[in-house]
């Protein structure tokens, strides 16, 4: 079984990259995981709308370029479904069996997703109706993996 989550975006506060760290070794226990950073497009302070849509595309292609034919994608996006955690302790579940146990999550950068990275994906879900730092999203979704397979073994976690 293997979880792979592409971020746009460098990890530099330490207090997330501790987190981080943490909810990896936790993982280890329970599956392969691995996070691989894609560099985010520079862009100015007020950006217009045309100089967002091509740091999305920019990202997008970057990421793109690391999918291959056969992966699972899952994108995150914030007006997507969300999940319980028990809901989403099935759901990943339900995607390893369905997926030759192998998902990718995409986190995209400060404007989220392009449209061909859309696309691309599989499936999407949201973390929340909140707006989180695209960095902070991935210590949320490393955590909520790991409760899925609290939940998914019956092993007690934090309520």
């Amino acid at each position: 079984m293997k979880i792979r989550i592409i971020a746009i975006g460098k990890i530099k506060e330490p207090y997330l990259k501790m987190g981080i760290d943490e909810y990896l070794k936790r993982l280890r226990v329970y599956t392969n995981i691995e996070i691989i950073e894609v560099n985010d497009e520079p862009v100015n302070d007020n950006p217009s709308l045309s100089q967002i849509e091509i740091v999305k595309n920019k990202e997008g292609e970057k990421v793109l370029k690391l999918l291959k034919e056969g992966d699972y994608v899952i994108n995150l996006d914030l007006n997507q479904k969300q999940y319980t955690s028990e809901e989403f302790a099935s759901f990943i579940t339900n995607r390893m069996e369905r997926s030759g146990s192998f998902i990718t999550f995409v986190i995209g950068g400060s404007y989220g997703l392009s449209d061909e990275l859309k696309k691309r994906g599989n499936e999407a879900l949201s973390l929340s109706k909140m707006t989180f730092l695209h960095q902070l999203s991935r210590l949320i979704l490393l955590e909520q993996i790991y409760r899925a397979f609290k939940i998914n073994r019956n092993e007690t976690y934090h309520k």
